[in-house]
């Protein structure tokens, strides 16, 4: 029993054995197959890999080629450049060469025909000196001669000489002096429309308002009752310390401030407003709100003042007398601002006196100051006109003599000693007389556009006129059937005629003439 089991047990040891063999036999014959498969899939890919290494290297040397060849191209066209550009360099000095040569050939004859030249005038020199001593030989005997003729001395024979000239001479100059004065007084008075014309149309204008009263805006009536207050006592109080009048009528929404002192319009219309504002209106608070007003009011002239000097360009100009310009702001002469008026005629006078070479700013600032005798003061003396109180004042805050006396001259009260005074003058008139400057001559320009047109309106043919540009342009319209295109032009000439010979007009007066044809109807 055990040997059988023994037996059975090696039996079993055996066969694994064997099995264990020859799968170890299996597995090297496997492996050994791997192996030579391993190296032929080597060797396909050291071939491929090879093959592919010889092309890659083969486009890389046709590249290299490429690019060697294109380098060497672009090296041979610079070399090209650089050979054309020397050749040419090369030309342009054998050319400067040649030229300089030429030139220095050209001096050399020169300076021999100079130095042949130079001994001929040389030559030419000592034969004239030996012709003037000989002349002067001959002028010494012939004055030797004269003096035992005449019976005097050569210097006597000079002073007689000198003065007979010297009286031909006198009534020549006279006779100058006389043509040239007529001369200019036949083209001083168009040079000098000329420049006022010109200095006109360069300056802007502002026409005439009516300023005696104001108008106080309230949002309702009821606003009425508590400015008038009980049984008048807010009304009372606000013009008793304004001294304005205050007119609360049926006008709606409306309250009319009237005064000639634009100041104290102005004053009690801001009273007013802050009042109305506030809501709290008595006599107390009135009084409080209006001396506020005033100190308020001040300070904006004085700022006025400062803005008009800076806008002209004026400098250093005593603080006083910019208070003064800004007092201006609220006074008018004939419904015309008076610093408006000032401000313009500065203008003015700057573009006159640059057209005339003076100094612009002095002539602004003699403009700006010349009506600041008009500005009411409490010590002035009211009697005195205002250009000679104006001056005083100027002269008491140091101006310039010339900007005093043009001041002092402009309405020809004290003479004129500069040409600024003339210009101020001028250029005063210039703006108060322009049409629409002042009310006292608007009737008179709207009169005179009125005659305008009823010229153009008599002639036969014209339909409409219109004056236009100030005056400056009369515009007529012309029937189409009545008047053709030559008839037009000659009723234009006509026209322009006609004007010139029967008004009185500053400037020149341009005449349009139109003529159209219109052809309407109505489509149903």
């Amino acid at each position: 029993m055990d040997n059988s089991i023994i037996f059975a047990v090696g039996g079993v040891i055996l066969g694994l054995v064997i099995g264990f063999i020859i799968a170890k036999t299996l597995e090297k014959n496997n492996a050994s197959k791997l192996v030579k498969g391993a190296k032929r899939d080597a060797a396909l890919m050291l071939k491929e890999a090879k093959s592919e290494g010889e092309s890659l290297k083969k486009d890389k040397i046709l590249q290299a080629k490429e690019k060697f060849l294109e380098l060497k191209a672009e090296h041979e066209k610079v070399i090209l450049s650089r050979d054309k550009k020397m050749a040419e360099a090369e030309k342009r000095t054998r050319d400067k060469e040649s030229q300089i040569s030429s030139e220095l050939s050209k001096s050399k004859k020169l300076n021999e025909s100079l130095d042949s030249k130079i001994k001929h005038y040389d030559h030419k020199l000592n034969v004239l000196e030996k012709k003037q001593d000989e002349i002067d030989k001959l002028h010494k005997n012939q004055v030797q001669q004269l003096e035992v003729i005449s019976s005097l001395s050569a210097e006597e024979a000079k002073e007689q000489l000198v003065e007979s000239l010297k009286g031909e001479a006198k009534n020549d100059a006279m006779a100058y002096v006389q043509s040239s004065l007529e001369e200019a007084k036949l083209t001083a008075e168009q040079d000098a429309k000329k420049i006022i014309i010109n200095t006109i149309q360069r300056i802007g204008t502002e026409e005439a308002v009516d300023n005696c009263v104001s108008v106080f805006n309230i949002e309702s009536d009821d606003v009425k009752g508590r400015i008038i207050g009980r049984e008048g006592r807010n009304i009372r109080a606000i013009e008793a310390a304004t001294g304005v009048e205050i007119i609360v009528d049926d006008t709606p929404e409306a309250i009319i401030l009237s005064c000639f002192d634009s100041v104290r319009r102005e004053v009690a219309r801001l009273s007013l407003h802050k009042l109305v504002t506030d809501g709290r209106i008595h006599p107390a608070r009135i009084e409080e709100i209006v001396k506020k007003t005033q100190k308020q009011i001040e300070q904006e002239i004085i700022e006025v003042g400062k803005r008009t000097v800076i806008d002209l360009g004026i400098h250093n100009l005593h603080p006083e007398l910019i208070k003064m310009v800004g007092r201006m702001k609220y006074r008018s002469s004939y419904g015309q601002n008076l610093l408006q008026h000032s401000r313009e005629v500065a203008k003015l006078c700057g573009v006159m006196a640059a057209e005339l070479g003076l100094n612009p700013k002095l002539a602004k600032r003699a403009g700006l100051l010349h009506d600041i005798g008009k500005v009411p003061d409490a010590e002035a003396d009211m009697e005195t006109p205002h250009a000679i109180l104006g001056m005083q004042w100027a002269e008491k805050f140091n101006e310039k003599a010339d900007v005093c006396n043009a001041i002092g001259a402009h309405h020809d009260e004290i003479e004129m000693k500069s040409l600024l005074a003339p210009i101020i003058q001028v250029c005063d008139a210039i703006s108060g007389a322009r049409p629409g400057a002042r009310r006292q001559v608007l009737d008179s320009y709207i009169q005179r556009l009125k005659d305008l047109e009823d010229i153009a309106l008599g002639f036969n043919g014209v339909k409409k006129a219109y004056a236009i540009q100030a005056g400056r342009e009369l515009r007529v319209i012309v029937e189409s059937e009545k008047v053709d295109d030559q008839k037009a032009a000659d009723l234009s000439f006509s026209i322009s005629q006609k004007v010139q010979t029967d008004m009185t007009y500053p400037g020149q007066v341009k005449v349009t003439v139109i003529r159209e044809t219109r052809a309407v109807n109505i489509a149903k």
